[in-house]
């Protein structure tokens, strides 16, 4: 039996199950990955509230990393919410002490779907750094926007694209709605528009897409088809019900 790649999602804890670390796990396996969790924070959220967030300590944080690096391989990890800018840097640092090759998906989560900021302070130049070190970033408009208020969102998706890929997920624009981009550092975009008609909202679509893609990646799947596969994968789990809260088929 084919052995499967281990993914490390860096991420918080939604008790609905339908965003965050169990979300991440949950596409994991339905893509036959094994997927590792660390746990960044302990929400208070089910799939149409969010109440708070209790921050886990970023030394624990790392001590949960390292443990999982003494027993397993790990190539690719995906980084959800975490409580400043400052504690993901110290986190996407601390991966490349123990993996230098490793290739890192951040997806930017800055507001819930409820409205709840995780991030009140202005983007600090340390965000740069960050872009030099990962691979992947996958915000939303509604992010992106957010990312550098200083400047047109053709000049910060040029920008970021310029140190590291970028899929700019279309679930929040509405003259395109469903439309993503992706921009890779070597100045190429490519589109991916929307199959089906039998969509809902989901609560967690985000982090379903961003593990998605992770996971394609994991399964040796180049930048392009794993994004074009996650969103597939993505659509199967809004047209699952129509509920909030999508179901992963195994």
């Amino acid at each position: 039996m084919k052995s499967r790649p281990h993914i490390l999602t860096i991420a918080g804890f939604d008790p609905s199950n339908g965003a965050g670390l169990t979300a991440d796990i949950k596409t994991f396996e339905a893509l036959k990955c094994y997927g590792l969790a660390v746990c960044t924070a302990n929400t208070i959220q089910n799939d149409i509230a969010f109440k708070t967030c209790h921050w886990m300590d970023v030394e624990m944080i790392k001590e949960q990393i390292d443990v999982l690096f003494e027993r397993f391989e790990i190539s690719f990890v995906k980084i959800g919410i975490v409580k400043n800018w400052k504690v993901l840097h110290d986190i996407v640092d601390f991966l490349l002490e123990k993996n230098n090759k490793i290739k890192i998906i951040v997806d930017p989560i800055l507001r819930s779907s409820s409205n709840f900021d995780f991030h009140n302070s202005s983007i600090p130049r340390e965000f740069d750094q960050i872009l030099d070190k990962i691979y992947l970033l996958t915000p939303n408009y509604i992010e992106i926007e957010q990312l550098y208020v200083d400047k047109t969102i053709q000049e910060t998706i040029k920008y970021i694209s310029s140190k590291a890929n970028l899929l700019l997920k279309g679930g929040h624009k509405q003259e395109s709605l469903g439309r993503d981009e992706l921009f890779t550092k070597n100045g190429k975009q490519y589109t991916f528009n929307p199959k089906g008609q039998n969509h809902s909202e989901k609560h967690g679509s985000g982090c379903v897409l961003s593990s998605a893609i992770t996971a394609y990646l994991a399964l040796g799947f180049p930048l392009l088809k794993a994004c074009f596969r996650g969103k597939r994968y993505t659509e199967k789990v809004l047209s699952s019900n129509n509920g909030l809260l999508g179901y992963h088929k195994i």
